[in-house]
């Protein structure tokens, strides 16, 4: 079968790869329909995760046709389209019983590199370096699915691939961000990244009760879909004074909550980013503008939410803001089996809008220039979405 895969730094080929097999009773064979692209993965590509093997499957969202099940599987069945979570959770540890299923226990097939990092394993995660279980992605025509009945949810008729395919990740980690906060009636809230999860957090925390949203980035095309689409406020950080923006918007106050939802590789300006930069390229420390920002921007008492994707140490973290304004600090991987039925449900009923996400529908054939022009933000790219 064909497959999109990491050939080394900034290299991608589309390769022709083995087709996978069950492997285990829980395991699922599903046919590829629809497989995007994510932030998330340009931090691979970009050499700043590690444990990548030359020729390893990238992609991590995606939905398709079930076409193989294992004998232990119970609730999806050979033909169904199923999205699949990008999470890999076994859904019967400590941690996934209380919900928290990005911290399974059981999801990591090649836990010891994650715990000589952190002293611990996490979930697993598709197509995301032998760090995080060593799974083949979805940039390809078939891929197997561990602990089918756990990760894998029916796609409501009526939902189009190219809406769907964003339960799988953007969704549910851009809904967790906005469930991390707490939101009350009346709270302002502020989302660094107009990407397909800031997005997503953004249409979370304004379904959640948020009297105010605004989404700060500086591309104009994704400033004005963020506008045009959801019907939000917006800040450039190129040209705009943010944290004193932020002020006069909230009567000197700062928002309620903060959502970062740009990650390791946050873009900026001023020495500040320039020593980031530095440090980053030797592999010393990572990009954390946007979280800075948002702790000091944020509101006494309030919740600074990180679903931006951080996997070593961050300089220069203003932790004197976060104990003197009495700050509260979450964040995790998605959760995606908790919160992934629900949306799915309100996806269908129109409540929170994904199609507008899909900018770029391409065949996985032009899976190197899908990942070119979304790195590069060409042509106004939010996401590209792969067809095998």
């Amino acid at each position: 079968m064909k497959a999109l895969c990491w050939m080394g730094v900034n290299e991608l080929s589309v390769e022709d790869v083995e087709e996978p097999r069950l492997l285990n009773d829980q395991d699922m064979i599903v046919r590829v329909r629809t497989s995007a692209v994510c932030g998330s993965d340009l931090h691979i590509i970009d050499g700043y995760v590690p444990a990548m093997r030359r020729g390893d499957i990238l992609g991590h969202e995606f939905l398709g046709e079930v076409v193989d099940v294992g004998p232990a599987v119970r609730q999806r069945r050979v033909g169904e389209n199923v999205v699949v979570c990008s999470i890999i959770s076994c859904g019967k540890c400590r941690y996934c019983r209380r919900g928290l299923f990005s911290n399974c226990d059981n999801g990591n097939a090649e836990p010891a590199g994650f715990e000589a990092l952190y002293g611990y394993a996490g979930g697993g995660i598709f197509g995301y370096s032998h760090l995080l279980g060593g799974y083949a992605g979805s940039h390809a025509e078939y891929i197997r699915v561990p602990f089918a009945d756990v990760g894998a949810f029916s796609v409501p008729d009526g939902l189009s691939d190219d809406a769907a395919v964003f339960a799988s990740d953007a969704v549910p980690t851009g809904w967790m961000a906005a469930d991390f906060c707490n939101i009350e009636s009346g709270d302002v809230v502020a989302v660094w990244g107009a990407g397909g999860v800031g997005q997503m957090a953004a249409v979370a925390a304004r379904l959640l009760g948020a009297a105010r949203v605004v989404v700060i980035d500086r591309l104009p095309e994704r400033l004005g879909m963020v506008e045009r689409e959801l019907g939000l406020e917006t800040l450039n950080y190129s040209r705009d004074d943010v944290p004193e923006a932020l002020r006069d918007m909230t009567a000197g106050r700062g928002p309620d909550s903060c959502i970062e939802a740009v990650g390791m590789e946050s873009h900026g300006y001023g020495p500040q980013y320039a020593y980031d930069r530095g440090k980053q390229a030797a592999r010393l420390g990572e990009r954390a503008v946007a979280l800075r920002q948002a702790v000091l921007a944020c509101a006494k008492g309030g919740v600074v939410s990180v679903v931006g994707v951080f996997g070593g140490f961050v300089d220069k973290f203003p932790m004197g803001a976060v104990v003197n304004k009495g700050l509260t600090i979450r964040s995790a991987q998605q959760h995606g089996q908790h919160y992934i039925p629900i949306l799915l449900d309100r996806m269908a009923a129109g409540e929170i809008p994904t199609a507008h996400l899909a900018t770029h529908p391409l065949p996985l054939s032009d899976g190197v220039h899908a990942y070119d022009a979304f790195k590069n933000k060409r042509d106004g790219c939010v996401r590209a979405v792969l067809h095998p």
